[in-house]
């Protein structure tokens, strides 16, 4: 573990100027000749069970484009970090409840110092658990692990073949837990294993004590590379040209979050959710 703040800087700084000929050299997937859902995630988004309000997001979340990009099958085993309310987990966990598996990494509560923090968690934990156990039918394989964030465990290594994250990298930076939780990642994937990550896309580099929830591609790549990944792919199937990103309450001024004045809902609106980066990682084959 490098302990020196100093010398922790400029592995960072060396990570970042290697992942820019390789984010330059790997060329974007334009979203016409995206892979397209097989015919088991198209049933998984049709799914009736789906929230409606869930499924109004898919005009800016294209989950079956996304999901079919970060090369999902139906038996594989998939871990999902955070995943909140459980908007993704309405797809995976039905889409793999036949032949694969589906994994809610969820924060452990008890690992959080008491406060607002630790209910926070724990509410977050008890309502996916609940929306689980409501809906057997599409949920009773889904399995919940709980990881600690400040030393991240998914599952045994060398047993996911795909980890997918998505809008939680700066949550992860401004904490400081960002590079354990990618190596929490590396760890729990197969050789050849792939990671998804979706993100708020800046403009650029950004402090990571920023909070405008926006990050710079760049930076997400470093971190993945200085966990031992291979940038493998990028896409622009959650680019939206017409974020601003210079939003005063940042990307939760956008949907769905809607942190505006109600009198400046239409400008909103019209812009619609964030830019987001689409990037598809992979451990490669001979590494353990």
């Amino acid at each position: 573990m490098i302990r020196n703040p100093i010398s922790r800087a400029c592995v960072l700084a060396l990570a970042l100027a290697a992942a820019a000929p390789i984010a330059q050299a790997v060329k974007p997937a334009d979203s016409a000749t995206l892979p397209a859902p097989d015919a088991a995630l198209q049933a998984a988004l049709d799914g009736a069970w789906r929230d409606p309000a869930n499924t109004a997001r898919d005009t800016y979340r294209h989950p079956g484009q996304t999901l079919a990009f970060f090369g999902i099958k139906p038996d594989m085993t998939v871990v999902e970090i955070t995943p909140g309310g459980g908007w993704y987990a309405e797809i995976l966990a039905p889409y793999l409840r036949g032949d694969g598996k589906y994994v809610a990494a969820v924060v452990d509560p008890m690992a959080v110092a008491e406060g607002r923090g630790r209910d926070y968690q724990q509410r977050s934990k008890d309502g996916l658990e609940k929306k689980f156990a409501d809906a057997p039918t599409q949920f009773d394989k889904a399995e919940v692990v709980a990881y600690d964030p400040k030393a991240p465990s998914f599952g045994a290594p060398d047993s996911a073949d795909l980890v997918v994250t998505f809008r939680n990298v700066h949550n992860w930076r401004g904490a400081g837990q960002a590079e354990g939780m990618f190596k929490g990642f590396y760890e729990v994937l197969k050789p050849g294993g792939v990671l998804g990550v979706v993100e708020h896309r800046a403009d650029g580099d950004v402090p990571a004590d920023d909070k405008t929830g926006y990050v710079g591609q760049a930076q997400v790549i470093a971190l993945a590379e200085a966990a031992g990944f291979q940038l493998a792919g990028s896409s622009e199937v959650n680019a939206n040209p017409r974020d601003t990103k210079d939003h005063p309450n940042g990307v939760w001024t956008l949907p769905p979050s809607n942190n505006h004045p109600e009198a400046e809902r239409a400008k909103y609106q019209a812009i619609g959710e964030s830019d987001r980066m689409t990037l598809r990682f992979v451990k490669a084959a001979g590494d353990r």
